[in-house]
């Protein structure tokens, strides 16, 4: 199991700092943070560079320098701060169910939210994964992605043993589909007038009851029995 990093390796923790503007540069630290990400999924990590994240942040580009030692440390922050999110939130959710199917649940509940508030990392992983996965320093990303895998099959595997699922499921199909789903931004969806919990409702209904009606199902069994 992965561990919880405390923070990105190079970075300068200007929370601890003493004084009156500890406070004013934590703020500032974390502005930079958001604003490099816009930037990041915008024209890419490796497009963006040093100087538009400072002109972005109001600030001189040496001024950067005061909280972060490189462009690779606050994509580092952005990264592992999603994923420690993304992986805190998945092992509460199998904690918290009574059975496979409401883990399954819990998790796409968690998984909608958590990615809403994580966008740019998610963006950032999609479009530039060709170099982070070969960076030493990003090794971690590979190490939580197959948690994150492993805690999905394992609650898929579970619903199928314990007959709450389809026993021809293949787990690993139907993992790569709800994680692509789910991994998609919901942005056109929202901007359609739905909210995340109306989007995640009608996924769930979709996942684990189908589109056919009970009536349709009915009436298809009948039809097979009479020609076989």
């Amino acid at each position: 199991m992965s561990t919880t990093r405390k923070g990105p390796a190079g970075s300068r923790d200007d929370t601890s700092a003493a004084g009156p503007n500890g406070g004013v540069r934590s703020q500032r630290r974390a502005d930079v943070v958001r604003l490099a990400g816009d930037l990041f999924a915008q024209k890419g990590f490796r497009a963006t560079t040093v100087r538009e994240i400072a002109d972005a942040a109001g600030i001189l580009s040496g001024s950067l320098y005061h909280h972060f030692d490189s462009k690779e440390s606050i994509g580092d922050e952005i990264l592992s701060g999603f994923l420690n999110d993304v992986l805190a939130a998945y092992r509460g959710a199998v904690a918290a169910a009574d059975d496979p199917r409401d883990a399954v649940e819990r998790i796409v509940r968690t998984s909608s939210h958590t990615l809403a508030r994580h966008r740019a990392a998610l963006t950032m992983l999609q479009n530039d994964w060709s170099y982070f996965s070969t960076q030493p320093r990003f090794a971690y990303l590979r190490k939580d992605l197959r948690e994150i895998e492993r805690i999905w099959m394992t609650q898929l595997q579970r619903g199928v043993d314990e007959g709450l699922f389809r026993a021809d499921l293949n787990v690993k199909i139907t993992y790569r589909l709800l994680r692509d789903i789910l991994w998609l931004p919901m942005n056109a969806l929202q901007a359609g007038g739905f909210s995340t919990d109306q989007v995640v409702d009608s996924f769930l209904r979709l996942l684990f009851d189908g589109i056919t009606s009970p009536d349709a199902r009915s009436r298809s069994g009948r039809g097979k029995a009479r020609q076989a």
